[in-house]
């Protein structure tokens, strides 16, 4: 509830009108003859007055004090208002032709400033250098809505509106705070504090300081937290390289969760995360002391969630705290199971085996018992829901295990044999003998051709009878 030291003029204007009241006051309330009235209005114009906003006193003209008492009798406190410039809002200094060449201009590089803007064109000598300024350019760009503010993503004016999601479940803001470098005895390591924010009720679903700003390390804080409360409908995140990995986004897809990045260069769209990043840093990250690692302050991060941020009242939750808003609200039951998450972030590559039988991942050389997949072109799949666990490898249905390869520990170790990943029963071997398959098909022919003798002899006496008997 206001106090009446707290009421004020709405506006200027107002101010002005009580003002000239005041002066004009006690004669427009006596009734006097025409003669009285001037003499009183006479003896006005010698006293001093301080307009508002004024720093020195000054007298008014006797025409200005009877404009001031006929239009208060007139029209009233509402008729002493001063009346609006009729180019309120145009830069006078500016011409017709410069005005449209100036909107002309912001609208071809609406990422230009107006001391740009006007610098540029005063060179290419269009505008005369001192006829305006560029707070006069800025006003004129207000006036039509192409300030930068607006302008700065190319998409036009527009009005930003505040929103929230639905329910508590639906959204998780997810962004990666900078902190400082912290010196762990001779370890040097720069924070970097990954973090989950449930939009409608501000309740922090994970919050993890890291060391390094990669996309395994968002993984493992998306993965523990859809542990601890299930998946969300949405996934808001920022727009760096984070988070555009095509793990994070295959991973999104077959939990049914939508994926939405931030547009670049507007911190404004992400006012909550940024809102809880201030909070987090004045209550807690820019106080840390002596830390020994990683794990101490991991342990600090928490106990401010606990302690402080989850209990405390929300201005934007009506007085309600975001620990209260998460736990009452309704939310979806959660259907996650761990085979659900394990298949939602196992990642498959194709490559091929070499003859020694091994592989490389991810920096490292891993080996195959398998001989028979030696120079084979194989899938690879690897589960981050640990990204510990050992790789494997997948081929015609089957899964066969990987370890990493110990060159010294090989030297002496048997060899596996050659086998086949399939056991087939014995069967009888198929003959295959070329020369024997030729050496049977002359026989054959010898056999044919010693069957009619009699007729082969015959035709060779009879040709060469024909021959003779030729002339």
């Amino acid at each position: 509830m206001s106090t009446l030291d707290d009421i004020h003029p709405k506006d200027h204007a107002e101010e002005v009108a009580l003002f000239r009241f005041g002066v004009i006051g006690t004669t427009a309330q006596r009734t006097l003859a025409r003669g009285d009235l001037r003499a009183a209005l006479c003896t006005l114009s010698t006293q001093c007055f301080r307009p508002p906003g004024a720093d020195v006193s000054r007298t008014f003209g006797l025409s200005t004090l009877e404009r001031w008492l006929y239009r208060y009798r007139d029209g009233g406190l509402e008729a002493l208002r001063p009346a609006p410039r009729s180019d309120r809002g145009r830069a006078r200094a500016i011409t017709e032709e410069q005005r449209v060449l100036l909107l002309d201009v912001r609208k071809d590089h609406p990422s230009a400033t107006a001391s740009v803007i006007l610098r540029t064109l005063v060179a290419h000598g269009r505008i005369t250098a001192g006829e305006t300024s560029p707070s006069t350019v800025c006003r004129l760009y207000q006036e039509h809505g192409l300030d930068r503010i607006p302008q700065r993503d190319g998409s036009g004016a527009r009005t930003r509106l505040r929103w929230e999601a639905e329910r508590p479940g639906v959204l998780w803001h997810g962004d990666v705070c900078h902190g400082a470098t912290l010196h762990f005895g001779t370890q040097r390591v720069t924070v970097r504090v990954h973090g989950l924010l449930d939009d409608a009720s501000r309740f922090v679903t994970a919050l993890e300081a890291h060391g390094t700003e990669r996309e395994v390390d968002m993984l493992g804080v998306l993965v523990r937290a859809l542990r601890r409360h299930g998946p969300p409908e949405i996934l808001y995140l920022d727009n760096g390289s984070t988070y555009r990995g095509h793990l994070l986004s295959l991973c999104c897809a077959r939990l049914g969760i939508a994926l939405v990045h931030a547009k670049p260069y507007d911190p404004e769209a992400r006012g909550k995360m940024e809102r809880f990043w201030r909070t987090l840093r004045q209550g807690c990250l820019d106080h840390l002391g002596a830390l020994a690692s990683l794990s101490d302050l991991n342990a600090r991060l928490g106990a401010f969630l606990a302690e402080h941020y989850h209990t405390t009242p929300h201005a934007s939750l009506m007085g309600e705290s975001p620990s209260r808003a998460w736990t009452t609200a309704p939310r979806p039951v959660d259907r996650l199971t761990e085979a659900k998450l394990r298949d939602a972030l196992t990642a498959r590559v194709k490559r091929r085996v070499r003859k020694d039988t091994t592989l490389s991942i991810a920096g490292k050389d891993w080996e195959l018992d398998q001989g028979f997949l030696a120079g084979r072109k194989v899938t690879v799949a690897r589960c981050m829901v640990d990204p510990s666990e050992a790789p494997w490898v997948e081929h015609e249905g089957r899964p066969y295990v990987l370890r990493l390869v110990d060159p010294k520990a090989n030297a002496t170790r048997r060899r596996p044999p050659r086998r086949e990943h399939t056991a087939t029963p014995p069967r009888a071997r198929i003959p295959f003998d070329p020369a024997g398959a030729l050496l049977e098909r002359a026989n054959a022919r010898t056999e044919t051709e010693a069957q009619e003798p009699g007729d082969a002899i015959e035709d060779g006496f009879d040709g060469a009878f024909f021959d003779t008997e030729a002339p």
